[in-house]
């Protein structure tokens, strides 16, 4: 397994092809540190002895211990150890952990590479097992890149005035594809080692040129990376763990990009374009049952701290908040815990989370971020979003008023007071809040994508059997 430091120097040998505020810059580029630092986190987790079970798993490919992000689940146990350990990495990032991206990006491959094989007879699962040893082995990232630009939303991928709006293969040769498009809202895509392409929709017999998916190293030839940084706001004296951590997105653009085919996973297989598509999904939306618990965590945590600091933690409607948030928190973990409890095998062996209860955690916590956010904002007052800057607070004649009169609770000092606002601030109304706010909402899938999720595998007639036998009716 790679450490921390290992990671950043792999970083800092790749290719520049990563464009930020309209000029091409390196991967250590000081926008991008926040990001890598919570990648670091992964790695440092690993090698810590009292979280190396946790964050460790012995491979069923190469029999052994590598990097839990990098583990293809293929036992309940595996998406339990995985939930919590994500979970765990969400407290310690102040936010997304991130790096589950690439692990249900694999695991999505694993099921389907496999089906497909099982269908056509095809090797695509044999190129998956070459591909995910030599990841593990290099304990490496991979961003989930899925989401294309999609032009027109009335319309089908054939439909489309350009049709370079759904990522597509252009031309067939005996060495591989050449493919052309754009994935937009890419996570992670300027600081990870691959880049993992899944089909984002199901797809028709006239889409065969879109029914793709493939890998290719970050920084490949013809692959362009348009990249958006954010952080909560740089400390120049409270100095804090959450301050150096951060997030990166971006639009990927594949320039007429030539991929080898031991690196296609999927070439005009149609069928599976959608099971593709939703097995990343179903994984991803669990791993948003570990994720999302964490946030509501630390909205509690920030809550019952500003209520004690304030003076006012004993009040009903605190304590009502905090009953309110707790509710959520585990409601949501426990819909990952019944996903992973009544999951099935693939025929690859890959433990597929039952998708009812993943789409039903991930649903109630999008539908759920602002309510949550709204209850710290309630508690903290309008103080953290109209506090001096940090500056004054460190000025000569300045600062001792400014401490004196932010003072609540006398029992609590100025400076703890003082860190407390600021993290406040920096969770309700700097431009990363607002970032990770959208993201909490729309990330790893909308809540009307949920809705389609469960209405389309939920068996209704059955509950309306259940109303017709105790109502007598008899069809």
């Amino acid at each position: 397994m790679r450490t921390s430091e290992h990671y950043h120097e792999d970083l800092r040998a790749m290719r520049p092809n990563v464009y930020m505020g309209g000029k091409l810059v390196k991967r250590d580029d000081p926008r991008i540190m926040p990001g890598i630092n919570v990648m670091k986190i992964t790695f440092d987790m690993a090698k810590d002895p009292q979280n190396a079970e946790l964050f460790t798993a012995t491979s069923q490919y190469t029999k052994k211990k590598i990097n839990r992000f990098c583990n293809v689940s293929d036992s309940v146990e595996d998406l339990l150890t995985k939930q919590k350990m994500i979970r765990t990495g969400a407290r310690l990032s102040g936010f997304c952990i991130q790096r589950c991206m690439g692990t249900d990006t694999i695991n999505a491959l694993s099921i389907v590479t496999k089906e497909i094989d099982d269908a056509n007879g095809t090797e695509y699962y044999q190129r998956f097992l070459e591909f995910i040893k030599g990841y593990q082995r290099k304990d490496q990232i991979a961003a989930a890149v899925q989401t294309d630009a999609k032009g027109d939303r009335s319309k089908r991928p054939h439909e489309q005035a350009d049709p370079d709006m759904y990522v597509r293969v252009v031309k067939q040769t005996k060495d591989g594809i050449i493919v052309r498009g754009a994935k937009e809202d890419i996570t992670m895509a300027s600081y990870c080692d691959e880049l993992i392409i899944l089909p984002t929709r199901t797809l028709t017999k006239d889409e065969k040129q879109w029914a793709v998916s493939f890998a290719v190293p970050a920084d490949w030839k013809n692959v362009h990376i348009i990249n958006r940084a954010s952080a909560p706001r740089e400390r120049k004296y409270l100095k804090a763990p959450l301050n150096t951590y951060g997030s990166s997105d971006a639009l990927v653009i594949f320039d007429d990009t030539f991929v080898p085919w031991d690196r296609v996973f999927m070439c005009g297989e149609y069928e599976f374009g959608g099971r593709m598509a939703l097995a990343f999904a179903a994984s991803h939306r669990h791993s948003y049952c570990g994720c999302k618990p964490a946030v509501e965590d630390i909205i509690m945590g920030l809550i019952a701290l500003a209520a004690e600091y304030y003076g006012v933690a004993d009040k009903h409607h605190i304590r009502e908040k905090l009953a309110h948030l707790a509710g959520i928190a585990e409601l949501i973990y426990a819909a990952g815990v019944a996903a992973a409890v009544d999951s099935t095998k693939a025929s690859s062996g890959t433990q597929i989370p039952n998708p009812i209860y993943a789409n039903v955690g991930r649903r109630l916590a999008g539908e759920n971020t602002y309510d949550s956010w709204g209850k710290v904002a309630d508690v903290a007052g309008g103080f953290p979003v109209t506090m001096p800057f940090e500056e004054d607070y460190y000025h000569k004649k300045m600062g001792p008023f400014i401490n004196k009169y932010t003072v609540r609770n006398p029992k609590v000092s100025a400076e703890n007071m003082h860190r407390l606002q600021r993290t406040l601030s920096d969770y309700l109304s700097s431009s990363w809040a607002g970032v990770w706010q959208v993201a909490d909402m729309h990330g790893g899938g909308s809540p009307v994508m949920e809705t389609i999720a469960i209405l389309s595998n939920y068996d209704f007639e059955e509950r309306k059997k259940v109303v017709k036998r105790l109502a007598g009716i008899k069809d």
